[in-house]
């Protein structure tokens, strides 16, 4: 019995931080106007 308390409690935390997380909202960024390297630079 003590360990379907414990994981309803872990599993009703884990819950309760993903709100958190959601009501937060992603932060706000921006990309990078570079483009990513893709390509090995060539040797000297």
């Amino acid at each position: 019995m003590r360990a379907l308390i414990a994981a309803a409690t872990g599993l009703a935390l884990a819950f309760a931080l993903v709100l958190a997380i959601t009501a937060l909202g992603s932060p706000t960024g921006e990309t990078s106007p570079e483009p990513l390297l893709t390509t090995v630079p060539s040797h000297p």
